[in-house]
């Protein structure tokens, strides 16, 4: 009887004639910490089936319920498989089939037109994107060097993760931190600003382990989410106000001397201006601003302290809801700080964790190639102010107005925030618009041109990971479905057509493949071959990375205090900044509102997906028992959740996982996937970060009130 277990596919993609059905290495491409490495099984060139890969010990053979699905995905009937060009109103949704050679060869004209026009000019094109994949050549390799080459306007890719990325990065040097692997050893675990059995699902494996064997978990989160329901306690502080919580568990520390002295005096800087402003937040002065118990906090300070005391490992792991407020670079320093004080850092088990992307060596200049920009330095707009920027007539200060936008790996109509103004923009007649995408979303329904993109399954890509330490390579597992291409071939396609009008498109740069600017991200850094053997090579470092200092700071030490910080004009200690929309502060808006994602979507990634949606129902809001009765709302019912920037329709549901006074409105729906054709993000705001120039999603005041 012949052997039926599947071999592995050799690099290059089989012929679909091959019925034997073999396995395809590849790399989960979506925004998530978790970066699984993926097995499809593929028969007569048909991907049957996507799971996880069993050899990689992070993804342990375990997916989530998202991707597991993935194949549904790649063939939904609902995929672009050919090139498109709009022939109704923008947002009318309605295109004819074109060619690829038309296609290309009008957006080449009409970008080049626009470039023509003086020295500065391409600054009126604008890319936009973000991690629909997180892979880094169908990212930002190619698609970095046409732009570089255009001159066209930079991108400040900022919605979902720099204020905290900054925050990081002013205390301990990077976005670096233990290794996730060791909280299964931990013997407290805080979960801060995180739902991880929905968002980091391996890590959460790692957290049962260490539950397992006696440790204690603890989620801090405004929602009482299915994370905190399988932790022993749950401390749920109004949104924005975990700094005043950090400072205050400093405060407890310190007076109850639950202090590693030496740790502190060895490898930290600033320690007595921190310890001055953490004895200004007394358990009481926090608990009135976190809207919690004091007794709350003096428990917490028991736990992570005793943990000192025992000489016991604890670890908190840090996602980025916390930081979506104005204060959230701050809240995110002063959570960091925290290990220090007891000598977290001492064991591989201790410390904190909340992205380790900067562990990793890409090379990025390789990739992108900065030098085809030969010295010219082009604005920089901020994804998150889109709304507002595509709206800006030309002035000195601005530059030219936005005549072009190119959109791939992000859905700027359905995530953007205040997205009555992003659609506003999206709907000018003057701006020219490509999309490349799987499918036909909000923002594609404005395009001028869609453009189909492959999937995971069709294309080579290379992985680093913000939630472990391996680097994963993705193969294409079948040839690419319709007429649809990688983002790379694209963007070297349109290089082509514009290198008639610019000799610098010709570049050799233009024509590299992919598998060669796979090698080329990380070059001898990290040995390809083992990726095209096992999929994956984990990177080299010690288990515990700041057992004795070593932080990659300026100073070399753990910094309590920023002097880059204070050179910016900004507080060099961390500090708790109330929300730009304060509870309390606006009678007409006296709800605040998160809007954490659905469990079984990904931003707006896996919307139409019917399995997925059916799950999910439809788009709902949860609200307290107390802030539903006060309004008259039945569980069911359909409200207006509504601010001064717009009105959103959605389903209430009365549940405990709604604190007083806070609504959670879970997303991110397509807008015509809605009750009323919008979605969360028409209430939220364009304010911006205190560091990182992030976005403010969960920083936002609403009423709500039954439908008419």
């Amino acid at each position: 009887m012949p052997d039926s277990t599947p071999s592995i596919a050799t690099p290059s993609v089989r012929d679909a004639s091959d019925d034997a059905p073999h396995d395809v290495l590849g790399a989960c491409p979506h925004d998530c910490p978790d970066t699984c490495s993926l097995v499809t099984t593929v028969q007569g060139g048909i991907a049957i089936k996507v799971h996880g890969n069993p050899a990689h010990p992070h993804t342990d053979g375990a997916l989530c319920t998202k991707v597991s699905r993935y194949t549904e995905r790649t063939y939904h009937p609902e995929r672009i498989l050919h090139p498109m060009k709009r022939s109704g109103p923008k947002g009318s949704g309605q295109f004819e089939r074109v060619t690829w050679d038309q296609a290309l060869t009008d957006i080449a004209q009409k970008l080049t037109a626009i470039a023509a026009r003086g020295p500065d000019a391409a600054q009126a094109i604008q890319p936009y994107s973000y991690a629909g994949t997180m892979g880094l050549v169908q990212a930002e390799s190619m698609a970095a060097r046409f732009f570089n080459q255009l001159g066209a306007s930079f991108l400040d890719r900022t919605i979902c993760a720099t204020a905290g990325g900054e925050g990081m990065t002013q205390t301990l040097g990077r976005k670096v931190g233990m290794r996730v692997e060791f909280f299964a050893e931990s013997k407290l675990i805080i979960i801060w600003g995180s739902n991880s059995i929905a968002s980091n699902l391996h890590f959460w494996r790692y957290a049962q382990v260490a539950k397992r064997n006696g440790a204690k978990l603890i989620c801090i989160d405004p929602r009482k989410s299915e994370t905190a329901d399988k932790c022993h306690e749950h401390i749920a502080l109004r949104p924005g106000t975990d700094a005043a919580l950090a400072l205050a568990l400093m405060h407890e520390l310190i007076a109850n001397n639950w202090l590693d002295h030496d740790y502190i005096a060895q490898y930290t800087l600033g320690w007595d201006a921190l310890k001055a402003r953490a004895l200004e937040w007394t358990p009481e002065r926090a608990a009135e601003v976190c809207g919690i118990e004091a007794e709350q906090i003096r428990s917490l300070a028991r736990d992570y302290g005793g943990c000192f005391q025992r000489g016991e490992p604890a670890a908190i792991r840090m996602n980025y809801g916390l930081q979506r407020v104005r204060g959230g670079g701050n809240a995110v320093r002063a959570i960091a700080c925290l290990p220090a004080l007891i000598g977290a850092w001492r064991h591989r088990a201790g410390g904190v964790l909340l992205s380790s992307s900067g562990t990793f060596p890409v090379d990025t200049a390789a990739l992108q190639r900065p030098d085809l920009l030969a010295g010219r330095t082009p604005r920089t707009i901020n994804m998150s102010t889109i709304g507002d920027d595509l709206l800006r007539p030309a002035s000195p200060d601005f530059g030219p107005a936005i005549e072009a936008l190119v959109v791939y790996n992000s859905n700027p109509v359905a995530v953007a925030p205040e997205s009555s103004k992003v659609v506003q923009g999206f709907a000018r007649e003057d701006l020219f618009t490509v999309v490349l995408e799987h499918f036909q979303t909000d923002t594609a329904d404005y395009a001028d041109y869609i453009l189909p993109a492959t999937t995971q399954l069709e294309h080579w890509d290379v992985h680093l990971s913000y939630g472990h330490t391996d680097v994963l390579l993705n193969r294409p597992a079948i040839t690419p479905v319709g007429e649809a291409k990688p983002n790379t071939q694209i963007f070297r396609e349109l290089a082509a057509r514009m290198g008639q009008y610019d000799p610098g498109f010709l570049d050799p740069c233009f024509a590299e493949s992919d598998e060669d600017l796979c090698r080329a991200a990380y070059g001898p850094a990290v040995d390809f071959e083992l990726l095209l053997s096992q999929g994956f090579a984990t990177l080299k470092g010690a288990d515990a990375p700041f057992a004795e200092g070593g932080f990659p700071t300026p100073s070399g030490r753990c910094e309590f205090f920023s002097a880059r910080l204070q050179a910016q004009g900004l507080d060099p200690l961390p500090t708790y900044l109330p929300n730009h929309e304060l509870a309390g502060s606006s009678a007409a808006y006296p709800l605040a509102m998160i809007s954490p994602p659905a469990r079984n979507f990904l931003n707006s990634t896996f919307v139409n997906v019917k399995s997925l949606r059916d799950i999910e129902g439809e788009p709902i809001l949860e609200m307290h028992a107390a802030d539903a009765e006060a309004r008259a709302i039945p569980s069911g019912a359909v409200v207006r959740v509504f601010n001064q920037r717009g009105e959103y329709l959605c389903k209430a549901v009365v549940s405990k996982r709604a604190r007083p006074g806070v609504v959670n409105g879970l997303g991110v729906w397509w807008r015509k996937l809605g009750l009323a054709g919008t979605n969360v993000n028409q209430l939220t705001s364009q304010k911006l970060t205190d560091m990182g120039k992030g976005p403010t999603f969960y920083d936002c005041l609403v009423e709500v009130a039954l439908a008419k």
